[in-house]
């Protein structure tokens, strides 16, 4: 299952002499990624690259600012894939030391940077939502609305016209068993409206 983070995790490495500065925290998208970036090089002027990798709603990214092809915005991402997240955005600052460290060291000093941030962040499963509209008669409303309390589904609109009609989110694996549920207790009255209409 696809996981997210709660909140944003840091870390930081000295290898020979060179300084990383790693960071993981959870984005929507790569608008927001790309924000997240220019700020991290306003605040850290001194820094010889800003690298990062993304994973969000299919917008991945690597990016490795200057050093070698492969060797920073890559191997993060794969890191970020080997754990099966989502919606997630590692950046790494480097302060050169002036020791190179060579493609391998490199690869190893940015892996490591993003695996150690990981080790203190925390997971949480992403809970895919979808949106149903039913509507039911007048003398269901009660129970229309005591089943979604019981599922856990959040309401949205409610509008009273010939027929009350609900629109609501629920956690996607739970959909089909709450629509069964409220066609079975309201024998057949509710009305399930479909969503490409």
């Amino acid at each position: 299952m696809p996981q997210t983070l709660a909140e944003a995790a840091h870390s930081e490495l000295l290898i020979k002499k060179s300084r990383f500065i790693g960071c993981v925290q959870p984005v929507a998208d790569r608008e927001r990624a790309q924000h997240i970036v220019a700020e991290l090089r306003a605040a850290h002027p001194g820094a010889a690259h800003v690298c990062w990798a993304l994973l969000a709603g299919g917008q991945s990214a690597a990016v490795d600012d200057g050093e070698p092809s492969g060797t920073a915005g890559r191997p993060m991402l794969d890191v970020l894939r080997h754990q099966d997240l989502e919606g997630v955005l590692a950046t790494v600052v480097r302060y050169y030391g002036g020791v190179k460290l060579g493609a391998g060291g490199l690869v190893r000093a940015y892996t490591d940077s993003v695996a150690q941030a990981l080790l203190l962040a925390t997971k949480v499963p992403i809970v895919r939502h979808v949106t149903l509209i039913c509507d039911a008669p007048y003398a269901q409303e009660g129970l229309v609305r005591r089943e979604l309390d019981l599922a856990g589904a959040t309401l949205g609109v409610v509008s009273h016209d010939a027929h009350v009609t609900f629109t609501f989110q629920i956690a996607e694996a739970d959909a089909a068993a709450l629509q069964a549920r409220l066609s079975e207790a309201g024998h057949g009255r509710i009305i399930w409206r479909d969503m490409q209409a």
